[in-house]
């Protein structure tokens, strides 16, 4: 494999890297804890993409997409991590937008695609309930066919921001006699601010705000949200999450990551010495370090089979797991090396009314947040577990 970027990609590099300098709001970094930020500023990135006509990369060409090559959308993604920037959120951009684009009718895809490029329609997910995460398959949300309508009724949670959402993509059971529970399952698209749904905050353990449980109480949806054939939305669900787990890999913003703790590392002490001269903390960021070069390596593999046309498949998971266990070791690093400053005094303070300001260096004041919050990636689109089992089953054959 040729990992050196052509005399045209680095011009494409320079294109983008300008564009990011002139255009990306100052205010917005994915520095500071979402729930700090209003709705606008979350989607501020996405709307000046949108206008640009780069926000969804990776869509065709027909429905809004750039027509950018796999390796492309590699640099877009590096440039965009280069400065932390709050990318589309992927819930429109790379979940709910690829199944309507693939599976949805044509009066759906013009009713929804436009306001998912431009930012204008923000959109949740429910697929998780209290007692089916890693077990998706039993979910127990029903749609009763009445007439036009379908009659939903059940409990959604981890809805992520579903407080701002317009739009929701839920996964409910419309046979409940089916031979196998995931043959009974429908893909179903909802107004959020359709009578009968109420969206109840989750406090994370730092405080913050930014799932939701979503209860569904007699709610009317029209039987032209479906998307596809009824009973047949476990395989759009299973097309949906093979695109969300290669996102989560985030190798571009792990790199950025290692580089922010080598100088978090440069700044701390211990024993009078820089941490980074401390042997045991160096020798956990080498082999970081080497871990996130063997994940870029099969990402750009991964890339490559792209660009000769097959989807993502059981690789995503490979992807998804090493991807995530990355994450989580990075952000334990950074706790690590920060320590005591890294205590969430920040949210507690706030929280109690004070305007005191917290202690310690400004890297420090959010590495607690992102470690706890960093605790989830290994569950949600599909736990590692789960991912395990697939590359067990459609890769090694077993």
């Amino acid at each position: 494999m040729n990992l050196e970027f052509s005399p045209e990609e680095q011009a494409f590099r320079n294109e983008v890297r300008a564009f990011i300098e002139e255009n990306y709001p100052k205010q917005a970094s994915a520095d500071s804890l979402r729930d700090d930020m209003s709705a606008e500023e979350l989607v501020a990135w996405h709307k000046i993409l949108g206008e640009k006509g780069w926000s969804v990369p990776a869509w065709p060409e027909q429905y809004g997409g750039t027509g950018w090559t796999p390796t492309q959308r590699y640099i877009w993604g590096e440039e965009n991590a280069r400065v932390n920037a709050i990318m589309p959120l992927p819930f429109g951009v790379s979940m709910v937008g690829p199944v309507i684009y693939t599976f949805g009718n044509e009066a759906q895809k013009e009713q929804h695609l436009p306001g998912i490029r431009s930012g204008d329609v923000w959109w949740c997910q429910g697929y998780s309930e209290p007692g089916a995460g890693s077990d998706l398959a039993s979910l127990k949300t029903t749609a009763v066919r009445d007439g036009d309508h379908y009659v939903i009724n059940g409990q959604k949670t981890w809805t992520t921001l579903a407080q701002h959402a317009d739009w929701g993509f839920f996964l409910c059971r419309t046979d409940p006699d089916a031979a196998k529970p995931q043959e009974g399952i429908s893909f179903i698209l909802v107004d959020m601010k359709t009578p009968g749904i109420e969206v109840r905050p989750i406090k994370l353990i730092d405080g913050g705000y930014e799932v939701n449980e979503t209860w569904l109480t007699d709610v009317r949806v029209p039987v032209e949200n479906l998307i596809g054939e009824e009973n047949k939305g476990w395989t759009y669900a299973k097309f949906l999450l093979a695109h969300e787990r290669s996102g989560i890999a985030g190798v571009a913003r792990s790199k950025r990551g290692v580089e922010q703790l080598r100088e978090i590392a440069k700044s701390e002490v211990l024993d009078g010495k820089p941490l980074m001269q401390d042997f045991d903390f160096a020798r956990k960021v080498s082999q970081l370090e080497i871990d996130l070069a063997a994940l870029e390596i099969t990402e750009l593999r991964t890339l490559a089979g792209e660009q000769a046309g097959r989807g993502p498949g059981p690789e995503s998971s490979i992807l998804k797991i090493k991807g995530t266990e990355i994450q989580q070791r990075l952000t334990e690093l950074a706790l690590e090396a920060v320590g005591h400053y890294g205590t969430p005094y920040y949210r507690a303070v706030a929280d109690a009314g004070s305007n005191e300001y917290p202690i310690g260096p400004d890297y420090a004041q959010h590495s607690a947040g992102s470690y706890f919050n960093m605790r989830k990636t290994s569950i949600y689109g599909g736990s590692n577990e789960i991912q395990r089992n697939i590359i067990t089953k459609m890769i090694l054959g077993l």
